[in-house]
This record gives structure tokens, C-alpha cells and sequence, in this order.
């Protein structure tokens, strides 16, 4: 009987014990912490073991079968007017206008031979991060016209006209969300911009939040060639920020398209860079009137201060538009990705003209 006793004692003793060291828990990294169950509080604290994250490596691709070039040309497409139907003028026989059927159609044949749209930013800076074997593109508007893009009321809301090309690509990317929502409208404030609904400001800020860029084109598409004065330059590209800042406040251009074409002979320092009534611009792309694609951001031909354009197709065709270059540029002859931004992929033939500058902190891949 008295050994019984002794034994239930020394049992309740070891419960006692076990349940006394329940109050701390040896963490991993030999400290000792409150458990829950000692103190509850310790549930809304955060825990002092980092939860480790998964590393996520770039697809490997076979190289022989995607035959990726980044060093290939890219083409920056160069768009003006968009309209339902047309009628020829003295001013435009259909070179720079298309149809919103047309564009529609240009979409899908795009989509489906590879291409793949960035912005101008990611051209510029080299971050293009496109599935591997597919090409990059950039869109350019110029002029700010309605059938570009203008706003309608839906109920309460402000949105996109589906008859614009920004509507279109909208309606585009539901079903082909890849292709890209992106592009650069360049615009002269001094005129009439996006006609349509909604005050400017709401026009301007609704591509902003799509993810497109704006872009200066000067206050009054000017004829840059026939300026004779700094600060008449100055007053057209610096007016024309200057403006932007009072309708998007923040909001500094960093694109510029020449109107027309056209080039200052002897002022181009001022074309780049200026000043107007306090307010500095600092165009880091000129983009010219096209008439072929522009070389790759890599390359050591790339001069973001002349950087060409690809008309686009237009109601009545021209060599070298678009549709041209379609048909008579080889897929060796562009910028195929690799699918990886890291990294930056051409045939062993092409390295010579890599400018190895540019790739920064990008590991350089040939074959």
C-alpha cells in the first residue's frame, strides 16, 4: 500500500514537472520565446522566423529552336489618323489614316506572327520582358486626335470609345491579355486634344492610368526647321510642358516626336533640352517620322535622340509602311527574346555589335 502511494506520488510530481516546462519553446536558432500557449498575446506578433520565399528560376529555353537575337531591329510604329470611313484630300490621299475595321484586323495578324507590344520607356531603358521567341513593338500616336482615343459616358463612368484605337486595344487585350496595353501619344496642347468627352485633364489622366505614356509634339506642332531662335524653341516644347504640368501636375514628358519630320538645323541642343518661363524639359527619345525600324537598345548603332519609326499602314499603301516591312523583313533580321530580362541572348555572329555597355548588371548569353 505504501509503495502504491509512493508511486502515484512520484507520477503526479512528473506531471507536474512536464507541465512547468510547457511555458518556453527552444526556437531553432537557440533563443527561448513565450509559446502561444503560455501567452496568447504572441498570436498577434509576428513571428521572429522568416518565412523563407521560393526562388523562381527563368524558363530554359532550347536556343537552336528559339534562335532568340536581341540584337535585331525593333519597329517603333508610327500611327496618325483613325476613322471609320474616308474621303481623300489635298492634305492626306490615306498614307496616315486607317480604318478602325483595318486596325482591328492589324491587331490579330500582329498577335498571331509574334509580336508582342512594350512601351517606349522599356525600349529605351532595355527592360523588355517579352515571352521568349516572341518580338517586341512599340506604338506611337501622334497629334492627339479623337479617333486615337476619346472618352464617352457609360452610365455614370468615363471610358474609352470603343470606335478609338485605344478602345480597340482595350477590347483586344480581354481576350489577349499578352499582346500589351501600351503606347506613347504624343501631343500638342495648344490644340485641340482627344475631342470627346470629359474635361482634358480627365483624358489625359485616363491613358496615364491605363498604363500609356504622353508624350511632347510642341505646343502647336510647329516647324521646328523654320525656327530661327533658341527661345522661340524653347517656348514651344517648354510651353507645351509647362502645360502638361498645369493639367497633370507631376508629370514630366520625357518623349519627344519632331512635327513633321522635321529637324532644327542649328538649334538641336535645344530641341533636346531647354527651359521655358522656370520649367525644364529633358527629352531623353526623339522619335523621327518613319521609315524603318530602329535598332535594338544593345546595339552600338542605338541613338535614342534619333530614334526611327515604321509608318503605319494606311488606306492607300507606300513602300516601306508597315505592311511592307511585314512582308520584307526576316525574323532573323528583329529582336527575338530570349524570355528572360536578365539576360541578353544573340547569335554568336551578332556579339561584335553588342554595345556591352548597355547591359549593365544583364548576364550576356551567345550561341
Amino acid at each position: 500500500m505504501k509503495k502504491m502511494l509512493i508511486s502515484k506520488l512520484f507520477l503526479l510530481l512528473s506531471i507536474i514537472v512536464l507541465l512547468s516546462g510547457c511555458g518556453k519553446v527552444n526556437e531553432p536558432d537557440g533563443n527561448i520565446v513565450n509559446s502561444p500557449q503560455k501567452d496568447m498575446t504572441d498570436q498577434q506578433k509576428p513571428s521572429t522566423i522568416p518565412t523563407p520565399m521560393p526562388s523562381v528560376a527563368p524558363t530554359q529555353i532550347d536556343l537552336e529552336k528559339v534562335k532568340p537575337n536581341e540584337m535585331g531591329k525593333i519597329m517603333v510604329v508610327m500611327f496618325h489618323n483613325f476613322v471609320e470611313s474616308f474621303t481623300p484630300s489635298k492634305w492626306d490621299k490615306g498614307e496616315y489614316t486607317t480604318t478602325f475595321s483595318s486596325f482591328e484586323k492589324l491587331l490579330g495578324e500582329l498577335y498571331e506572327k509574334g509580336y508582342r507590344l512594350i512601351s517606349l520607356d522599356d525600349y529605351l531603358n532595355n527592360n523588355i520582358n517579352v515571352p521568349a521567341g516572341t518580338i517586341p513593338m512599340v506604338f506611337t500616336f501622334d497629334d492627339g486626335t479623337d479617333g486615337q482615343f476619346s472618352l464617352v459616358k457609360e452610365g455614370d463612368k468615363l471610358v474609352a470609345n470603343k470606335k478609338s484605337a485605344v478602345g480597340i486595344i482595350e477590347e483586344f487585350n480581354k481576350t489577349h491579355p499578352d499582346f500589351g496595353l501600351k503606347g506613347t501619344f504624343f501631343v500638342n496642347l495648344g490644340g485641340e486634344t482627344f475631342k470627346g468627352e470629359g474635361t482634358l485633364p480627365e483624358r489625359l489622366q485616363y491613358l496615364i492610368d491605363k498604363g500609356f505614356d504622353i508624350g511632347n509634339h510642341t505646343m502647336n506642332h510647329a516647324h521646328l526647321n523654320e525656327i530661327k531662335t533658341a527661345e522661340k524653341i524653347n517656348e514651344e516644347i517648354g510651353g507645351n510642358q509647362k502645360k502638361m504640368l498645369e493639367l497633370i501636375p507631376g508629370y514630366n514628358f520625357k518623349f519627344f516626336s519632331l512635327p513633321f519630320g522635321q529637324a532644327s538645323k542649328n538649334l538641336k541642343e535645344h530641341v533636346v533640352r531647354g527651359q521655358y518661363q522656370g520649367v525644364s524639359y529633358d527629352n531623353k527619345i526623339i522619335v523621327e517620322v518613319g521609315w524603318d525600324p530602329a535598332h535594338s537598345p544593345v546595339s552600338k548603332n542605338f541613338d535614342p535622340l534619333s530614334t526611327h519609326r515604321v509608318r503605319s499602314s494606311g488606306i492607300k499603301p507606300v513602300d516601306a509602311d508597315l505592311e511592307w516591312w511585314l512582308k520584307n523583313m526576316s525574323r532573323s533580321e528583329q529582336y527575338v527574346s530570349d524570355g528572360n530580362p536578365q539576360t541578353v541572348t544573340v547569335p554568336e555572329v551578332k556579339k561584335d555589335g553588342v554595345n556591352l555597355d548597355s547591359l549593365k548588371d544583364k548576364k550576356f548569353i551567345t550561341y
